[in-house]
């Protein structure tokens, strides 16, 4: 992190980490406060270890990182993490047909597994499919990395798709007050923007995902999953670029699942941060994800509008391919 978006938190976060000597002792300052707070999240050494190394505390260090988890989400989480408005939306869609050759994409959306220490309460419920304890984070990312819409904390044993249908972006999507109502006309079916997903999540008309591979699949289905695939790499690079920046991320944390809740979405409005102010990244950072585990497909009843928009996706991704040729 440069030392001018060091700066611009601090600055942004001085009215509520400003604290104010007393006649026993000397507070902490604010620069040092948020130093603190950066470092564990950066690292997740152990409070002792931090403390030692910034001459503070063990207590001291465990309230900065709370109360600067607490001010980021309370000051900047609305403003770098908001829902986009009809004007993003259409510069979202561009930028997506043009990297990528997908028309009417505003963002993909995927699942990934935070470490933690088993809980004392319904720990079972905590263990997810790869053997180990966690909480999920859902993540909806633009063409960029960015993250626009973010659900944290449901046990790491529950499906994607159940994750997805107690989200926000479920509820709002499926009343239509989502995305603009903005259609383009693909290959005679009026298609309005959506998102795309793995093969966990349900098919919508605002949500596309591939064809499960019988290998049966003809040539067209399979150039739709590449175009497909290819455009939705974008959120499991932006998840690589989080954890190999916030490398807490990879390691079991050992605070109460509610303040990694917290931190998570602390780390999220950082790395968008980050992002949009061009800090520096190293491919040597980049995270080992885990490798992901076939992942059960829940069943689906009947026929949805998804299916149509995804036969039109079909058919203009074939003369597209057939254009080029």
């Amino acid at each position: 992190m440069s030392q001018e978006t060091f700066e611009y938190l601090c600055q942004r976060l001085t009215p509520t980490l400003q604290r104010s000597h007393t006649k026993f002792r000397l507070c902490v300052p604010v620069h040092k406060r948020v130093a603190i707070a950066l470092w564990k999240l950066a690292t997740n050494s152990d409070y002792r270890i931090v403390g030692h190394l910034f001459g503070v505390s063990k207590a001291n260090v465990c309230s900065c990182v709370q109360e600067f988890c607490m001010a980021v989400t309370k000051i900047l989480l609305q403003e770098h993490m908001a829902v986009p408005s009809a004007e993003q939306f259409a510069e979202m869609s561009d930028y997506f047909e043009r990297r990528w050759g997908v028309p009417q994409c505003v963002g993909a959306i995927d699942g990934s597994h935070i470490p933690i220490i088993a809980s004392q309460h319904y720990h079972c419920n905590y263990f997810n499919r790869k053997g180990w304890h966690s909480i999920t984070l859902q993540a909806v990312v633009d063409g960029k990395g960015h993250f626009w819409d973010l659900n944290v904390g449901f046990p790491g044993s529950v499906h994607d798709a159940r994750v997805l249908k107690n989200s926000t972006v479920w509820t709002l999507a499926s009343s239509n007050r989502l995305f603009p109502n903005i259609t383009r006309n693909i290959s005679g079916c009026d298609v309005g923007y959506y998102i795309l997903g793995d093969p966990a999540y349900p098919l919508q008309r605002w949500l596309m995902k591939p064809f499960s591979d019988t290998g049966r699949l003809s040539g067209q289905q399979r150039q739709y999953n590449y175009r497909v695939s290819r455009a939705r790499s974008v959120v499991e690079n932006a998840f690589g670029r989080l954890k190999g920046r916030w490398r807490c991320l990879l390691k079991k944390n050992d605070c109460d699942v509610n303040l990694v809740k917290r931190m998570v979405l602390t780390r999220s409005v950082l790395h968008n941060i980050c992002e949009k102010h061009g800090e520096y990244y190293s491919d040597d950072w980049a995270a080992t994800l885990e490798l992901e585990q076939p992942v059960h497909v829940l069943p689906q009843r009947g026929v949805n509008e998804g299916a149509a928009v995804r036969e039109a996706l079909v058919e203009y991704f074939s003369a597209d391919m057939c254009n080029t040729d």
